[in-house]
């Protein structure tokens, strides 16, 4: 069944949920509904539309949450593109790479990791970028996008109900 759009009361994404809970969000009159889905659960009493997308009641305040270290969300941060030949690549030719050397005493950090292809990963090994006179693409940076979301920020992905909530994605 479809996922439900959580938003803030400010109307920022927060997080994609399982429907059943966004039944209960709403139940509990936690969450305004803001789209639905044409598909709808019933019981005896009560016949409801599956929310496709619904906001906050309420301001939640949080402090800054960190994006999750992984090898998908240094694919998603770069683009699926080798930040060194420039080029993108399914998923399954690409690994990641110290830009820094391990072996040369770099750490494994959001800013000293890059996505590279498999070629380009071999052909650098453990040699420093200068020595190849290779450029990044861009400098790699920690993301503050929220990763539950880097799958849609291409729109034509996301269901259609979420893409006028997500269009933030597609600045910049």
């Amino acid at each position: 069944m479809e996922n439900t759009l959580l938003l803030s009361a400010s109307y920022e994404p927060l997080s994609i949920i399982p429907w059943k809970r966004a039944v209960l969000l709403v139940l509990l009159d936690k969450v305004e509904v803001l789209e639905e889905y044409a598909r709808a659960v019933r019981s005896p009493s009560v016949s409801l539309q599956l929310p496709a997308v619904v906001r906050l009641q309420r301001l939640v305040r949080r402090g800054p949450r960190r994006v999750k270290f992984s090898r998908q969300n240094i694919f998603h941060r770069d683009n699926f593109t080798c930040q060194y030949c420039h080029k993108p690549h399914p998923p399954s030719q690409l690994t990641y790479d110290h830009i820094v050397p391990r072996s040369r005493g770099g750490q494994t950090t959001w800013t000293n990791i890059v996505t590279s292809c498999i070629h380009c990963n071999l052909k650098k090994g453990n040699k420093p970028l200068h020595a190849l006179n290779v450029a990044l693409l861009k400098p790699p940076v920690e993301p503050r996008w929220l990763p539950a979301f880097s799958n849609l920020l291409h729109l034509e992905q996301a269901p259609p109900a979420w893409r006028d909530y997500l269009a933030w994605g597609n600045e910049g």
